[in-house]
């Protein structure tokens, strides 16, 4: 059996400041984050950028470069960087960053979907900011759009012009038989890293079976062409990510998925959380991937041929 790639997504653009204050906001926080998540075995880090002074999700390729670089120079891990964003950001928006960045890997989402996170926020009491409770309310009116002209441009301008490989962000079913529509095209090529997901308001739920069919149907599609992972929303983290290991996938944890470590119990960091599933694969006899192994089996380009 292969080794398993642990990826930690640090801070996304779904939870808000008020939901934990283990989130990581400022570059330095975020920085910090990455560092010790890598310093726990995570091989990926998936990140995202907020506003230093709201915690809001902000596009700035400045505020990318003040973490970074600090994260290349102190950690051997992939960086792996969003061309999702969040709410309100154009594609245009969304690819800012990475163009600058020319990272070994960005996010890729494989389809347009409804994306609702309203109740994500029903138990903060008291709002740190103002922007927050309006940010999730207005997801349920609220498309995600990844059409099949943005996921070419993403994948032309990014990938073929810099090199950068993708984490193919597939929520449905149908988002697969996007990505092999992609490969039949010659638009991509392999090996695919397919990360599937489970627990979205308008993607697939968090069930058992539904993780057992995703991973059927990526095996009818792409069968040696792809590398799979998971990643489950809320309380579903460590279930399904362990369920993954234990099929052969590989697995993605962190505060962007999940704000808890266990039952009611919060997370005091991403690296807590990267932990206790390092633990879990290694009781299980599977073996955690390097940095290096990661780069490998995903046939990244090297972390000497990014932009920062």
């Amino acid at each position: 059996m292969a080794k398993v790639i642990i990826s930690c997504a640090i801070t996304g653009a779904i939870h808000t400041p008020s939901m934990s204050d283990a989130l990581p906001i400022t570059p330095e926080q975020i920085a910090t984050a990455s560092i010790e998540a890598a310093e726990a075995g995570a091989a990926i880090i998936h990140l995202h950028a907020r506003n230093p002074e709201t915690g809001e999700p902000t596009p700035d390729p400045a505020v990318f470069m003040r973490f970074l670089p600090i994260i290349k120079q102190n950690t051997e891990a992939v960086v792996n960087i969003t061309t999702g964003g969040g709410m309100n950001m154009t594609v245009d928006d969304r690819l800012a960053a990475p163009l600058q960045a020319k990272p070994e890997m960005c996010s890729l989402n494989m389809g347009s979907m409804n994306f609702n996170i309203s109740r994500a926020g029903d138990r903060v009491k008291t709002w740190k900011y103002a922007w927050e409770q309006p940010y999730l309310a207005r997801t349920t009116d609220h498309i995600f759009r990844n059409t099949f002209a943005d996921i070419e441009k993403i994948v032309e301008r990014l990938g073929r012009a810099h090199g950068t490989r993708f984490e193919f962000e597939c929520y449905d079913v149908g988002h697969l038989y996007n990505l092999a529509h992609c490969l039949d095209r010659g638009l991509v090529e392999p090996p695919l890293f397919v990360q599937t997901i489970f627990g979205i308001l308008g993607g697939i739920g968090a069930e058992p079976r539904n993780l057992m069919f995703m991973k059927e149907t990526a095996d009818r599609l792409f069968g040696d062409a792809y590398v799979w992972s998971v990643l489950a929303a809320g309380r579903h983290q460590l279930a399904f990510t362990t369920m993954a290991g234990i099929n052969g996938g590989n697995v993605r944890v962190g505060l962007e998925d999940s704000l808890y470590i266990g039952r009611g119990k919060f997370a005091k960091s991403n690296a807590e959380q990267v932990t206790k599933i390092r633990r879990i694969l290694e009781e299980l006899s599977l073996e955690i991937a390097t940095p290096k192994e990661a780069r490998e089996i995903l046939k990244l380009k090297g972390g000497d041929r990014v932009g920062f």
